[in-house]
């Protein structure tokens, strides 16, 4: 990937959301498969001791600045992030495009009936998507296979997983063959936000970087979790020290 910087070795793009959404449509104009994978503090660190997730994050075709911990490395480095592209607002910015241009699409994970609410309730804000299907993230193995072949049949070129991280990164390496020539996005709990069962922070915490407070006020069993946020600020400060 070019126009990346390192964050703890892995490699996120320095584009801005518009820049990610054009990238997105040349890949699926030209039916070139594709994956993207929103990264955070959490992501890089579960990164740095699972070495299944940090050669897929290698080797995606985009990895975005989501976190603001990830945008504060960078300027620990002296460097800057054009702007964080949050998984949630590329995923919106990428079904308004495919709205307009009526690009097959696909919901894949959360609860059962979640993904299915999700895209009729995001459909009031884009407009009408060409869906191809949805299916919650719980399935069998002969119902995993149903599922690609529904995903590859309908021509889907977008593929939104909601499998949480890193299972869903996992699940698109691992069946990238077969599921056609589709763009293929990780996408955490935004069907959940989109679906009304999940509240984004207010706009002057997301503002200030601080979504990860709200989180953990609004779900304090998350506090195991964002113990990755003070092991990322030291490893982030000792690899600067170190160089």
């Amino acid at each position: 990937m070019d126009n990346t910087l390192d964050i703890l070795s892995i490699p996120v793009a320095n584009k801005s959301r518009a820049e990610v959404c054009a990238q997105v449509f040349s890949y699926i104009e030209n039916h070139v498969p594709a994956m993207i994978a929103t990264a955070n503090a959490e992501m890089i660190m579960k990164a740095q001791t699972d070495r299944e997730l940090a050669t897929i994050l290698r080797a995606a075709e985009l990895v975005v600045p989501d976190g603001a911990g990830v945008l504060w490395a960078a300027e620990q480095q002296g460097k800057k992030f054009k702007e964080r592209v949050t998984g949630v607002d590329l995923a919106c910015s990428l079904l308004q495009e495919a709205a307009a241009r009526q690009t097959p699409v696909y919901f894949l994970g959360g609860m059962p009936g979640i993904a299915a609410r999700a895209a009729a309730d995001i459909e009031k804000k884009v407009g009408k998507l060409q869906l191809v299907g949805t299916h919650s993230g719980f399935f069998s193995a002969a119902e995993e296979t149903e599922i690609m072949e529904e995903i590859r049949a309908g021509g889907t070129r977008l593929l939104l997983v909601a499998l949480g991280v890193p299972k869903q990164e996992k699940w698109i390496a691992q069946h990238a063959a077969q599921l056609g020539s589709c763009v293929c996005m990780g996408v955490g709990g935004t069907f959940d936000v989109w679906a009304g069962k999940t509240c984004r922070a207010p706009q002057w915490m997301q503002e200030h970087r601080l979504e990860w407070l709200y989180r953990l006020w609004k779900e304090p069993s998350r506090f195991m979790r964002m113990w990755a946020l003070p092991q990322f600020v030291i490893a982030v400060k000792k690899r600067h020290r170190g160089k």
